[in-house]
C-alpha cells in the first residue's frame, strides 16, 4: 500500500477523445481498403459508444458501490451540477476500461438540496440500502460535515468536496479526505495577494453565516495580524439573502482598503452588484467558492476586476508539472466531449475525489474499510488538477498554498492576477 504513484488513473485505458480518434482512424483505414461501404455519423453526445470500444476485459461480478452526494438543486447546484456530471461520466470511462479489481463500479448519487439534514438522509441511504462502500460527500461544507459523524461513526471512507476547515481539521477525522484546498491554504494566499501585491493594511470582511463562510471569516481573524493587516470590519448575511447594501453601506463608513468576501453565490455576485450600485470601488478579493462561471453570470459588469485564489484548473496554462497538465488536459478533454463545456473546480474536486479513491481501493487490492484507509494514507505524489496530492494518516488535506493562484475577472473570462 505504500507504492508511490503518478496520478495517472490506476484503470488501464486511455482517455476518452484519444479513444473516439482511434476508432475515426480504423474505419477510414477501412474504408480506403476497399471493405465494404463505410458510413460516417457524428460522434455521439453520450460517452458510453466510444468507451465500449476498448482492449480491456469487461469487468464482471458484483459492482463496487460508491455513494455521493452532491447539491444538484438548491443554492449549491452551481457547485453540485458540475460535480455530479463529472462523476456520471467517471462512471462510464471507469468501467469501458475494466472497472477496479476487475468487477463493475456503480456510482450512486443522491441530492441532497444543498440541506444537510437531506444530506444524512442521503448517506444512511448509501450506507444501508445501498451498501456503499465509501461515499464521495458532499458540495457544501455544511453538509459534508453533517455526513461526516456518519461515517466516522461507521468506519467508512469519506471524499470530501468542501473547504471548511472543520471538515479535516477537527475530530473525528480519521475517515474523511478531502480533494479541495481547505480554507486556511485559500486564505493564506487571498491575505498574501492583499499585504504583498496590492499593499494595504485595512480590510473588511463580508461572509456568508454558513459553515463555509464562518470558517472563512474565522480563518481571516487569525491569519491577518502577521501580515500586518488590520479587520476594520466583518459583517455577515444568511445564504438567502437577496441584498447586502446594508452591510456594506456600515462597512463604507469604517474606511477599508479592500473588500474580502467569503461565500459562495449567489450571495457573493449579490456582493459584488450591490458595491457598484453603492459606489463602492475598493478591491474584491473574493474566496474559492466563486471559482465558476455562475458568479460572472449573475454578477455581470459588477464581476469585472474581481479577484480570488482558485485551483489550476481555472487558467490550465498555469500547470507546469508535466504529469498534473497530463492528466488535467486528458479530463478536460473528456469533459467537453461529454457535455461540449469546460469542467470547473467543482467538477474537479469529483474527478479528484472518484480517482484518488479508486486508485486507492486498487493499491489496496480490496473494498475492506481498513484496507481502503491505509491506501488512502498512503497516497503520495498523486497529479491531479489541483495539485499533487499527499496524504498521510495525520493529515488529510493532501495540498499546499502554492498549489493555488490567484485569479483576476477580465473581460468576462479568468486570468492570471499576478
Amino acid at each position: 500500500m505504500n507504492k508511490k504513484n503518478n496520478g495517472a488513473r490506476t484503470i488501464p485505458g486511455v482517455s476518452l477523445v484519444l479513444l473516439v480518434a482511434a476508432l475515426v482512424a480504423v474505419a477510414l483505414f477501412a474504408a480506403a481498403c476497399g471493405g465494404g461501404t463505410t458510413t460516417t455519423t457524428a460522434a455521439a453526445t453520450d460517452t458510453t459508444a466510444a468507451s465500449t470500444a476498448t482492449t480491456a476485459a469487461a469487468p464482471s461480478g458484483d459492482p463496487i458501490v460508491i455513494g455521493a452526494i452532491v447539491s444538484a438543486t438548491g443554492p449549491g447546484a452551481a457547485l453540485g451540477e458540475q460535480e455530479r456530471n463529472v462523476l456520471q461520466m467517471e462512471e462510464k470511462l471507469i468501467n469501458a476500461k475494466g472497472g477496479v479489481l476487475g468487477r463493475p463500479v456503480k456510482i450512486v448519487i443522491e441530492d441532497d438540496k444543498s440541506d444537510p439534514k437531506e444530506a444524512v438522509t442521503a448517506a444512511n441511504k448509501l450506507l444501508t440500502q445501498d451498501k456503499a462502500i465509501a461515499l464521495i460527500a458532499a458540495t457544501t461544507s455544511s453538509s459534508t460535515l453533517a455526513v461526516k459523524a456518519i461515517t466516522a461513526e461507521k468506519g467508512v471512507p469519506q471524499m470530501a468536496m468542501a473547504a471548511a476547515n472543520d471538515v479535516t481539521d477537527k475530530a473525528p477525522n480519521e475517515w474523511i479526505w478531502r480533494t479541495p484546498q481547505k480554507d486556511a491554504l485559500a486564505v493564506q494566499r487571498a491575505l498574501d495577494y492583499v499585504s504583498k501585491t496590492l499593499k494595504v493594511k485595512k480590510i473588511a470582511v463580508l461572509h456568508d453565516e454558513n459553515a463555509f463562510g464562518a470558517s472563512g471569516a474565522a480563518e481571516i481573524a487569525k491569519q491577518a495580524p502577521a501580515l500586518g493587516l488590520e479587520v476594520v470590519a466583518t459583517e455577515s448575511y444568511k445564504t438567502a439573502d437577496t441584498d447586502m447594501t446594508a452591510q456594506l453601506t456600515k462597512i463604507k463608513g469604517t474606511n477599508p482598503e479592500v473588500l474580502v468576501v467569503w461565500g459562495t453565490n449567489p450571495g457573493p455576485a449579490l456582493v459584488a452588484k450591490n458595491m457598484k450600485q453603492l459606489g463602492i470601488t475598493i478591491p474584491y478579493v473574493g474566496s474559492h467558492g466563486i471559482a465558476n462561471s455562475t458568479f460572472i453570470k449573475l454578477a455581470a459588469d459588477a464581476a469585472e476586476g474581481v479577484v480570488f485564489p482558485a485551483g489550476r484548473l481555472l487558467v490550465p496554462s498555469s500547470i507546469t508539472d508535466a504529469k498534473q497538465k497530463a492528466v488535467t488536459d486528458a479530463f478536460a478533454a473528456d469533459y467537453a466531449y461529454s457535455y461540449s463545456g469546460k469542467p470547473n473546480p467543482f467538477g474537479g474536486y469529483a474527478f479528484e475525489a472518484i480517482s484518488i479513491l479508486t486508485d486507492a481501493i486498487t493499491r489496496a487490492g480490496s473494498t475492506d474499510a481498513k484496507a481502503i484507509q491505509g491506501a488512502l494514507n498512503a497516497t503520495t505524489g498523486f497529479a491531479m488538477p489541483d495539485g499533487i496530492y499527499n496524504y498521510t494518516a495525520t493529515n488529510h488535506d493532501g495540498l499546499v498554498a502554492s498549489d493555488m493562484i490567484m485569479v483576476k475577472i477580465q473581460g468576462g473570462t479568468w486570468v492570471l492576477a499576478e
